[in-house]
């Protein structure tokens, strides 16, 4: 019977006011979009010629540095360019994607990883047709041993037949290890830093953890970046360390 096995009522992702329009990449001013685009060129290049499918976490040394809009626009971005892009709210901690989107949070991924079917129709975005949106389901108690069991492998494996790209919003490296336990089954991880928030010792902390758990750092995404140059940011592009560095204008706070 599969994952997407037994009918449900489908569930309608709609443009609503409020965050969602803040949340948005069509609705984000012009610096913010062309800095998504900017990190969706450059995944080109970093990402593995091989992979069919790349699944993508996207993570932050702690809370409020924006990466479950990170997240949202760059699968939105994804998508908007022609490919089938699932994004998946992966912090079952305390999960946001299904609040941006004003959507409900059940049936998510949770309902997936206790073995319960659904239609991939119920998780089609209306915003885009290609655009697949799975929200984190129901709290568990062990979502760190969820995230990081075979239940999970076979699960991504098999959504990964169904899409170009996935993109996984993960909860924060330091505050949990949720993101650690997940590491060896995804592609590759972005780390989300918000300017003038991060805390130097919290990223060391953080890069040092992604690296013991052997993580494939992708690049970085460096938010709320402010520029001297008016309201057209400036995009730069330079390797730091042993990862890639972007820069994004996003003004996004979100977790």
């Amino acid at each position: 019977m599969g994952l997407f096995g037994k009918n449900r009522r489908r569930k309608q992702f709609i443009l609503a006011s409020g965050s969602a329009r803040k949340t948005l990449h069509k609705n984000l001013a012009f610096t913010a979009t062309e800095q998504y685009k900017l990190i969706r060129a450059n995944l080109d290049f970093t990402l593995p010629a091989d992979v069919k499918c790349p699944i993508i976490g996207v993570t932050s040394s702690m809370r409020g540095e924006g990466k479950s809009t990170t997240a949202i626009n760059l699968s939105y971005v994804l998508a908007e360019r022609g490919s089938k892009v699932l994004l998946i709210d992966g912090d079952l901690r305390i999960p946001s994607i299904a609040k941006n989107m004003h959507v409900e949070s059940s049936p998510g991924l949770t309902d997936l990883l206790m073995g319960k079917g659904a239609n991939l129709s119920d998780f089609q975005s209306s915003i885009l047709k290609n655009w697949y949106i799975i929200p984190s389901g129901n709290i568990p108690p062990n979502p760190s041993e969820l995230l990081g069991s075979r239940r999970m492998s076979t699960v991504l494996s098999e959504l990964q037949e169904a899409f170009d790209y996935i993109i996984v919003d993960l909860p924060p490296v330091n505050i949990v290890s949720d993101a650690l336990s997940i590491s060896n089954i995804i592609t590759g991880i972005i780390l989300v830093i918000r300017e003038n928030y991060t805390e130097k010792k919290e990223l060391e902390r953080c890069l040092r953890q992604l690296s013991l758990s052997n993580a494939n750092v992708l690049g970085c995404v460096l938010n709320d970046a402010k520029f001297d140059n008016g309201s057209y940011g400036k995009y730069k592009y330079r390797k730091y360390k042993y990862y890639r560095y972007y820069q994004s204008a996003s003004k996004g706070t979100e977790t």
